[in-house]
């Protein structure tokens, strides 16, 4: 196959340059991947081996463009893997990685190129703005991948990220077997009662597809949490928690000996640097600085939060003893279901009521409506562009005011086999400056929904109504981007600061007045009843001292891998239980562990930063506190969280972004206010 026969090289026809994924075949990555890194390879030799002094436009500059096709091909390649994978993806991609791995160690390893980058960087004193920015990043990220060590170190750091891609690899590709793996199907309907109608439409029409009789279950979102919540079989809901609580952690598709590997390789890389442990080298580049400074704040969250989460789970328990029928220890696969019962006993509301006001449709043109009434957007459907899967949706993004082009937004919602959990947003294109042009974004939601069925459309819950704006905010961080330079653009920001843009949108989602914009009953188009607004409000610190413990427990096990020292972990179970055992309130049950399905810290890029989703939330409850001081869609407010926050990307400090927005650092009060924990 010649070069001018592969889609992936060639110029798109469509719209903005749309991918063209209607001629994308798998056999076409490997070649173009390859091309992309010959083409690569011949513009950073020229760099090289110039003559001329070392210069920002010369060098820097010249090292953020030359892989820019490498970096489109590779990221539609690794989202196709995340959203529509299968046996032949997950092969091509152990060849792929290496290949890349190679590509940014010869890189980064390379003296001569970065002599040239060092002498921009030591004569930096006449640069400002974003080429200031973009210089010490550059920089920074040679160093940090080893520009600086010896030559048998950097041959060391070459085949750790080599192993590391090769590995990280592995442990995603064992989630997914062993999630796919486990299904269920349930032949009498007598099993699912209490479960409600909308998921049992969705397990026949499961079972149905799979031409089959009966409800299927299986391990995606929308049908475990409908039997955790509202199953009243305790043993299916005992079986259901096992089987996901225990995904890769024994047989082939085990993790327990890939969290060591990884662990293992990534503290040998951070001392290989200099670092204490990994901790310390990720967090070098993030808001928090320092693990002693990470732990400070989830230690005094944790203070704040274990108190009330002992009086939630007392709750639940002493509402168990009202109940008729058998007595039992309060376990894990009861706590959902149980909490559930005594919120509707207490509030007189079950989240089901919900649903009706919430067709997915509606809640995507009430998330579109949010940033047309906030930051003027107008999302217009777009069919003429090709999708990688029929479930996905695309639109045209413009200037509401002069019709300008902002990006191209891209949504998938519903799972299928070959798509992981969860819910991530992604981009195929970053904006900023591509081939001397700036460019605009491609950005892209991916979700797991409950599908909708021959009677129904897709009827979200609130979880899901929260987890749609929470991608939905960072999108719109990709889309209103305004940077000149596509490494600085968009979400590329710290960690720890990334999470603000797509949390501060779920607290629309709870306020009447933005829940009248879209969430209307499917069949009567009637608007969300006050009654159950207020209700929506009344439970919103239902629970939260046990869901802020929960999701403290996710950011204290993620620090105590990545700053324990390596010898000291002997045992995936047992090293888990003792970094838990002060914060776990229901019983441990042997067989299940969460590292092996901890896909966020041991093959995503929260490693060391999970905790990024609390320190995050600080600054969202802050953020909120103004627009609730001046209106939800104030324009004021809105404008400057737009100039300051959603287009900057990491073109500046978030602190400094986030005290030109506000006018002061954030006020660590401001989420325990709003979960109602002080």
């Amino acid at each position: 196959m010649t070069n001018t026969q592969n889609p992936l090289l060639q110029k798109s026809k469509y719209k903005h340059q749309a991918t063209p994924f209607d001629l994308i075949k798998k056999e076409h990555f490997l070649p173009a991947i390859q091309a992309a890194i010959t083409e690569a390879k011949a513009k950073i030799e020229q760099i090289k081996t110039s003559k001329n002094l070392a210069t920002f436009e010369n060098t820097i500059l010249a090292l953020e463009s030359a892989p820019h096709e490498l970096g489109y091909i590779s990221g539609v390649f690794f989202n196709l893997l995340g959203a529509e994978s299968d046996d032949e993806l997950q092969a091509m991609a152990k060849d792929i990685s290496p290949i890349l791995s190679d590509f940014s160690s010869d890189l980064t390893l390379d003296p001569d190129i970065f002599k040239r980058v060092k002498t921009v960087y030591d004569n930096r004193g006449g640069l400002k703005g974003e080429e200031l920015v973009l210089t010490e990043k550059t920089y920074k990220d040679f160093t940090r991948n080893g520009a600086l060590l010896d030559e048998t170190k950097k041959q060391r750091m070459r085949e750790l990220d080599q192993e590391l891609s090769q590995v990280g690899l592995e442990y995603s590709d064992r989630i997914l077997r062993s999630t796919n793996e486990f299904e269920l199907l349930i032949t009498d309907k007598i099993e699912l009662s209490g479960v409600p109608d909308s998921a049992l439409d969705a397990f026949e029409q499961a079972a149905k597809a799979s031409g089959k009789t009966g409800w299927l279950l299986n391990l995606q979102a929308p049908s475990y949490i409908p039997i955790l919540t509202y199953a009243d079989n305790r043993k299916l809901r005992e079986k259901m928690w096992h089987a996901f609580n225990s995904r890769a952690s024994t047989g082939a598709n085990e993790n327990k000996t890939l969290c060591l590997q990884i662990v293992r390789l990534k503290d040998e890389r951070a001392r290989t640097l200099g670092f204490q442990d990994f901790a310390a080298f990720t967090l070098e580049e993030r808001m928090a600085q320092t693990a002693d400074q990470v732990m400070t704040f989830l230690n005094r969250m944790v203070d704040k939060s274990l108190p009330a989460a002992k009086r939630d789970v007392q709750l639940v328990k002493d509402f168990q003893k009202t109940l008729p029928g058998e007595k039992y220890e309060l376990m894990p696969w009861d706590y959902g279901y149980l909490s559930e019962k005594l919120k509707i006993a207490k509030y007189d509301f079950d989240e089901e009521q919900l649903r009706p006001y919430f067709p997915l449709e509606k809640v995507i043109a009430g998330a579109f409506e949010h940033a047309r009434m906030l930051y003027g957007l107008v999302f217009k459907p777009i069919k003429d562009i090709p999708v990688y899967h029929p479930d996905v949706q695309t639109f045209e993004v413009v200037n509401e005011k002069n019709g300008d082009f902002i990006g191209l937004f891209y949504a998938d919602f519903f799972p299928r086999k070959g798509k992981r959990s969860g819910a991530w947003m992604t981009s195929y294109r970053d904006q900023g400056l591509i081939d001397g042009k700036i460019e605009r974004p491609h950005i892209s939601i991916v979700c797991n929904f409950i599908q909708p069925t021959e009677s129904k459309p897709s009827l979200l819950n609130m979880n899901e109504v929260r987890t749609l704006f929470h991608e939905f905010g960072h999108s719109l961080h990709g889309l209103l981007s305004n940077c000149k330079y596509t490494s600085l653009s968009g979400t590329n920001v710290f960690w720890d600061f990334v999470e603000l843009p797509s949390q501060i949108m779920e607290n629309w989602v709870l306020e009447k007045e933005a829940l009248d914009l879209f969430a209307h009953h499917y069949e009567t188009g009637e608007r969300i009843p006050v009654k159950l607004t207020d209700k929506i409000k009344a439970t919103t610190q239902f629970q939260a001292g046990y869901s802020s413990l929960r999701q403290l427990q996710f950011g204290l096990l993620d620090m105590a891998w990545h700053s324990t020292p390596i010898e000291q972990i002997k045992d995936v179970d047992s090293f888990e239980h003792q970094v838990l055992s002060r914060t776990q309130l229901l019983p441990f049950i042997e067989g299940t562990t969460r590292s092996t399905n901890f896909s966020h810290i041991f093959s995503g890029g929260y490693a060391a930063g999970y905790y990024s989703y609390k320190w995050a939330e600080v600054l969202d409850a802050d953020a909120f506190e103004l627009f609730k001081e001046r209106g939800l869609f104030n324009q004021d407010v809105a404008e400057s969280f737009k100039t300051n926050i959603l287009s900057r990307g990491g073109s500046e400090h978030p602190m400094v972004l986030y005290k030109r927005f506000r006018g002061r650092e954030p006020d660590p009060d401001a989420l325990l206010r709003r979960d109602g924990l002080i």
